[in-house]
């Protein structure tokens, strides 16, 4: 094997392991946003009930109230 071979084997296997880093690195950020994701997926069915259970609550308070 030549010098410059040698030399582009090597340049090559720097440059596969730089962009392996780069995706690792892609693929722990992604795992953060979605995991990130998933805990505020649970606010819009947590807040729905918190809202029907204000209502509930708001009706039945005007409903005594009343007298009803």
């Amino acid at each position: 094997m030549t010098d410059t071979t040698l030399m582009d084997q090597q340049e090559q296997v720097a440059r596969i392991e730089r962009m392996q880093e780069e995706t690792r690195k892609f693929a722990a950020e992604q795992r953060v946003l979605i995991a990130k994701d998933a805990r505020t997926l649970w606010l819009f069915p947590v807040g729905g009930m918190v809202a029907g259970a204000a209502l509930f609550g708001a009706g039945m308070a005007f409903a005594k109230l009343i007298g009803a």
